[in-house]
């Protein structure tokens, strides 16, 4: 079906307004980042005078050292798990016949639908009671755990659609199933693999109610919840704060720009195979 020159102009003037949207507030942040706090009023203004000493006074006041040390961690470390673990249950769901596997993957799946709030209270017990709380295990085992209904969703999918005939090959060979997924069926589904990465990660490094309820040591504390703090202390500061969000957000910026192919590539993917 071809589209006319008007739906095309219509198409883009709307998309050009939500950019807008989406855009002009991110313009006021770094405009207000690097306004003197002697010049910042908190209004969207552009700076008369560049003041990048913000970034370093809002890093050293607010202890992002720590923070982001304890964010990076966290992140990996769940990042890791879960692509592990959703590669081998992916395509155990996707490739391999066993009992209840339908019932189970789609057990699996309520994980999606049920949201931290429902279960903070109940796991912060379960974890003090087992001595984790207010530790980097207290962060990392839930949201792993949080993760894997969407990770093993996504890599089903994707082991679903791989060309079955170069599995049978394999299968001929000699390959047993966890040499044929690793070295056949994972090299080529590495751009879906990193978009899963991509958005746990950015799901992890943004997670502020986990850290918040089971986190109390100042040098656990995640990037986000270090950032309320730091607000809390600086309400009307708004310099020292719009370069705290700054700092804050741009390791997650960084990791997309770097894997920005891919991502799209896996994500045009996993929409294709649905």
């Amino acid at each position: 079906m071809r589209i006319s020159r008007l739906e095309k102009s219509v198409n883009y003037v709307i998309l050009s307004l939500f950019a807008l949207f989406a855009i002009i507030p991110l313009i006021g942040v770094l405009f207000s980042a690097v306004t003197p706090p002697s010049q910042n009023s908190g209004a969207f203004t552009v700076p008369t005078t560049i003041d990048l000493g913000n970034f370093g006074a809002a890093w050293n006041q607010g202890h992002f050292a720590s923070y982001m040390g304890s964010s990076i961690l966290v992140t990996v470390s769940v990042v890791v798990l879960t692509a592990v673990l959703s590669v081998l249950a992916g395509f155990a769901f996707a490739r391999l016949d066993f009992f209840g596997s339908n019932v189970i993957f789609f057990l699996m799946l309520a994980g999606l639908m049920l949201p931290a709030e429902a279960f903070i209270i109940p796991l912060y017990f379960n974890l003090r009671s087992v001595g984790l709380s207010d530790t980097y295990a207290a962060l990392i085992l839930p949201q792993t755990a949080q993760s894997l209904a969407f990770g093993i969703f996504w890599m089903r999918n994707q082991f679903r659609t791989f060309p079955g005939q170069i599995i049978e090959a394999a299968r001929l060979d000699g390959a047993r199933d966890f040499r044929m997924l690793w070295q056949v069926i994972v090299p080529p589904s590495l751009a879906p693999i990193m978009t899963m990465c991509v958005l746990v990660a950015m799901w992890t490094w943004n997670e502020f109610l986990i850290p918040l309820v089971l986190i109390t040591s100042e040098d656990k504390r995640t990037a986000p919840l270090g950032l309320a703090f730091f607000q809390g202390e600086h309400l009307t500061d708004y310099s020292l704060l719009a370069a705290a969000g700054i700092i804050v957000a741009l390791p997650i910026v960084i990791l997309y720009f770097i894997l920005q192919k891919r991502f799209i590539s896996g994500m045009l993917g996993g929409i294709a195979t649905k």
